[in-house]
């Protein structure tokens, strides 16, 4: 049996979100009318698609306006939710109908008086909406969009991320058949599908058709456990062969989707393993996690040059202790912490220049961990960046509830690398190349391309490096770098 068909209008495969953004306000006015499903359902697609695009940006471009408008789109878009289910629901009810069958008028007038009911609503929905403000979104938030290349490895990247959530909640909902499972396979794959279908246009045009099909064989199975349970509260069933009789149509319709389901979604030949295939493999990951931190701090930092200057500085320190010996051989992920804490430190700048190391913890904390990262990896990130500046680390302060004695120890030595590092570029011009370790005679001995004991820096300089000496209990001690005649500076 046929699922219910609404028509669609049909719009330009390139419209992008000033597009969908001014088609919002136009299906306002239309659905405003009647309130009739064609409309309502139109002005829904509408506001998915705007609140799609945002939730998309808002993962890489930390402007509050992405996630003000979103709320604002998602606010209406569910206010008309039910209204739009129950006009599914008229539609179903007609198709499953069979002649003579003494339930159908009974579910219809049930579902005409609630439609009557939720068109009320809508109304008020409408009127709340604001569209001055919707307006004005939809002059800004496309200028910020022109920043982001379509088919980059961010959108690449973040697509796997969605791809990877859906693939457990499909793992989940087949293990558990639960209705509650397959409406968060449904979500989970709409959400995968966004972010393909926005930003990722060579990939659209190969899955559209498939990502289509399978998201509507997952939107009729809600479409009709929606229908049962309605039908169940409704109560109109004249006997008990009547109910039974509608509960088994209802089940039967649903069944055969979720067996089609199954039949396109299982195997090593899947539409998931076809989807996966074309996404980053490993070590695209873990560069395509990096670029997205990067472009999230960049977008926030004032000074962003100097911040990557530190991260290189940072590096190179640690590379230098650990040569020659003087840290435990360190994991490549302490390493990437380190160099994430220190592109991410001044962050917190954006918020002003007061306590800016504090809010900077505050931000890299709330950020959710891109693929490849895990929220632990970037409380410790934040944590050491906390400490770039400011007083010294305190294993009583509140920043380390919760750390282990071990994880304490990891995070005073990278902070403490973190805080020099900084230091050495504590006028912000650069001048600071290069980096070298070595140990002498139980001194750290750090020589510095471009430094000189007469620099504005030399004090801050002299100050950072405690934190240093007090991790490695041994003194160290700064010099210029002696650059030989013909080499590059």
């Amino acid at each position: 049996m046929p699922a219910p068909t609404i028509a669609i209008k049909r719009v330009k495969k390139q419209a992008g979100l000033a597009f969908w953004m001014q088609r919002v306000l136009e299906e306002c006015d239309r659905a405003g009318v009647a309130f009739a499903p064609d409309p309502i359902h139109d002005l829904r697609v509408a506001l998915r698609r705007c609140n799609s695009m945002a939730g998309g940006i808002a993962a890489i471009d930390p402007h509050a306006e992405w996630k003000e408008m979103k709320k604002a789109g998602k606010r209406l878009f569910r206010r008309l939710g039910e209204l739009r289910d129950v006009h599914v629901m008229q539609e179903w009810v007609h198709l499953l109908d069979s002649p003579d069958d003494p339930a159908t008028g009974p579910l219809l007038q049930t579902f005409t008086a609630r439609e009557e009911q939720l068109k009320l609503q809508a109304v008020q929905a409408l009127s709340d909406f604001d569209r001055k403000q919707w307006q004005r979104w939809s002059r800004s938030l496309p200028r910020r969009m022109t920043r982001f290349r379509q088919g980059s490895l961010v959108f690449r990247h973040l697509a796997l991320e969605r791809w990877t959530e859906a693939y457990k909640l499909h793992q989940q909902a087949l293990r558990n058949r639960s209705q509650v499972g397959f409406h968060r396979l449904r979500v989970g794959l709409k959400r995968f599908r966004y972010i393909v279908e926005n930003f990722l246009p060579t990939e659209h045009a190969a899955w559209s058709d498939d990502l289509k099909q399978v998201q509507d064989l997952l939107g009729e199975v809600h479409d009709l456990d929606v229908l049962w349970s309605a039908a169940a509260r409704a109560n109109v069933f004249p006997d008990l062969e009547a109910r039974s009789r509608w509960q088994k149509r209802i089940g039967d319709e649903r069944a055969r989707r979720i067996e089609t389901y199954r039949n396109k979604m299982l195997g090593k030949e899947s539409l998931w393993q076809v989807w996966r295939a074309q996404l980053p493999d490993r070590k695209q990951i873990e560069s395509a996690a990096w670029l997205r931190l990067k472009l999230w701090a960049s977008l926030l930092d004032p000074d962003f040059k100097h911040s990557l200057h530190v991260m290189r500085l940072a590096l190179q320190l640690y590379d230098g202790l650990a040569v020659n010996g003087k840290t435990p051989e360190a994991a490549g992920q302490d390493r990437a912490i380190l160099g994430i804490a220190a592109l991410l430190h001044d962050v917190g700048r954006y918020k002003g220049e007061k306590g800016h190391h504090k809010a900077s913890y505050r931000m890299i904390r709330r950020l959710a961990p891109p693929l490849g990262w895990t929220a632990q990896d970037l409380l410790t990130a934040g944590i050491v960046a906390r400490y770039h500046r400011g007083t010294l680390p305190q294993f009583r302060q509140k920043a380390f509830r919760g750390v282990s004695p071990a994880q304490r120890r990891d995070i005073l030595r990278l902070a403490a690398v973190l805080r020099l590092a900084n230091a050495f570029d504590a006028c912000r011009d650069g001048r600071i190349q290069r980096l070298e370790v070595q140990s002498q005679n139980g001194w750290l001995q750090i020589a510095a391309q471009g430094y000189s004991v007469r620099d504005r820096a030399a004090e801050s300089i002299a100050a950072a490096r405690h934190l240093l000496e007090t991790v490695y209990h041994r003194p160290v001690m700064v010099k210029p770098m002696k650059v030989k005649l013909g080499t590059a500076n």
